[in-house]
């Protein structure tokens, strides 16, 4: 079990985070991620196995829209007319990470993990992208509902792990650079 998080992650996501590092390791590919409502426990994961260490680049952890902005690039038009909570700033935060990484594929979260001030803020939504390089964007949107701040960012551990599990998958058996 992932010495750093153990017990509160599932048997699940234990063993889908070692799939996804080991097949990174066995094509040499590197991992980043983005993250806003789960506060880098991604990274933490995906940093907490040993012998995994070649397969994570860096992680990112922008938690305010300024963040976001400054530090992955995310377009200030995205946050002000779509939201930080958004399918085009899950993409912008993800396609970022890659550009400032040496990472071949980088994952980013972000969501409400309670309920938010508007009436489009639902606890529980969260929006998903995995960028490769030289290859698609994958996207993903969940609506996990109001199931508590620790559910919704264990469950958008899930997701992100199986964004990244497809995404390498979907690479083949190719070596990366």
């Amino acid at each position: 079990m992932a010495e750093a998080l153990d017990p509160a992650l599932t048997a699940e996501i234990d063993e889908l985070a070692r799939k996804v590092l080991g097949a990174c390791g066995d094509r040499r590919l590197r991992l980043a991620t983005a993250e806003s409502c789960t506060g880098g426990m991604l990274a933490t994961l995906l940093t907490d196995f040993p012998g995994c260490s070649h397969a994570f680049d860096r992680g990112f952890v922008v938690y305010t829209d300024e963040a976001k902005h400054e530090v992955l690039g995310v377009p200030v038009a995205v946050l002000a007319n779509d939201g930080a909570v958004s399918p085009r700033a899950a993409r912008a935060m993800a396609e970022g990470a890659l550009e400032r990484s040496r990472a071949h594929l980088a994952v980013s979260i972000t969501g409400f993990c309670e309920k938010g001030p508007g009436p489009d803020e639902p606890a529980g939504l969260v929006y998903f992208a995995c960028a490769q390089r030289g290859g698609e964007t994958l996207r993903r949107r969940e609506a996990f509902g109001d199931i508590g701040r620790a559910r919704v960012r264990t469950a958008s551990l899930r997701t992100a792990l199986q964004l990244l599990d497809q995404a390498v998958a979907g690479r083949g058996d190719t070596r990366a650079a």
